[in-house]
């Protein structure tokens, strides 16, 4: 069954239960695949972030070009 039968089939499905629990069940399924990318980083990649965040409103912002240059020597 290819990607696209399957979710035929699982909208079927969906559409013809009357069954709260089923239909429950279900959202709690795609609701516990979904992830916030903050909760995935480190404390120590969160806090990286927010430093970065707090630099830029500081005004402590670097081209492109000059944060390159400082790698290439």
């Amino acid at each position: 069954m290819n990607i696209q039968t399957i979710k035929i089939e699982l909208m079927k499905m969906i559409i013809d239960t009357e069954s709260p629990s089923v239909l429950e069940k279900v959202l709690r399924v795609f609701q516990s695949e979904k992830q916030d990318f903050w909760t995935t980083l480190s404390a120590e990649e969160q806090n990286d972030i927010l430093a970065g965040i707090k630099e830029l409103e500081n005004g402590e912002k670097y081209s492109y070009e000059e944060t390159i240059k400082g790698h290439r020597n």
